[in-house]
């Protein structure tokens, strides 16, 4: 069966590239998403909503969608080694492309169309298409004690090591690429202390290495 899904509107993130996405938002709370509806959406679509502290965001992994999809895939959280069924995972290579994520919401701003939802964190490349918004509801969602299979906690943190000036920057884009560059961004399969890996975010560049547990920023330049 054939379905037609159009979008209600679009993100805006401070990650303008696939790589070094943090895998969760409130991983790195510091990064702030904005959900920009369609002009069509006034008041009255969002009534009521400002009063829930978190939303439920379906879009679609538009860059994923030329790849195709695969039966199965390689988690980060498996060190990239080994292989689970897509349904097991959250990997954007799945059948209809379609991803789900947890946001804090702060803000419902109103006032004018387009209407714009400030959340807190972010795990959403900038331009991403939004098909629905749902409120969370603690009660019936927050099943604490359910088994999340080879999911089991936080990741592990790196240390984050400066060695260039960063004395410019505003304090919340230093506390976005901290906060990214220690989940460590590289994809789980790569360990090579000798590599170089640049990653866009916020307006910037970040040039880093990673040497055991700690990632070391190298360079920072400032995006045309």
């Amino acid at each position: 069966m054939l379905f037609e899904i159009q979008s209600i509107g679009k993100i805006q993130s401070p990650f303008t590239h696939k790589f070094g996405i943090p895998r969760q938002p409130e991983l790195v709370p510091a990064a702030e998403t904005v959900i920009v509806l369609n002009d069509e959406f006034g008041v009255e679509s969002v009534r009521g909503l400002a009063e829930f502290g978190y939303i439920w965001v379906q879009f679609v992994f538009h860059e994923a969608v030329a790849e195709g999809w695969v039966q199965m895939v390689r988690p980060p959280r498996l060190g990239g080694k080994k292989k689970m069924g897509v349904f097991a995972t959250r990997s954007p290579h799945r059948p209809n492309h379609l991803g789900l994520s947890l946001l804090r919401l702060v803000r419902v701003d109103d006032s004018a169309r387009p209407i714009r939802l400030i959340c807190g964190g972010s795990d959403l490349l900038h331009g991403t298409p939004v098909v629905d918004i749902k409120p969370y509801i603690p009660f019936v969602e927050a099943q604490t004690d359910a088994p999340s299979g080879f999911v089991q906690g936080a990741p592990p943190q790196l240390r984050v090591v400066w060695q260039t000036n960063h004395f410019r920057l505003p304090e919340n884009t230093k506390a976005i690429i901290e906060q990214c560059l220690a989940q460590d961004p590289r994809p789980a399969y790569q360990d090579l202390p000798e590599r170089v890996y640049g990653m866009e975010l916020a307006g910037v560049d970040v040039k880093f290495r990673v040497v055991g547990d700690e990632v070391f920023i190298l360079q920072i330049n400032e995006l045309a």
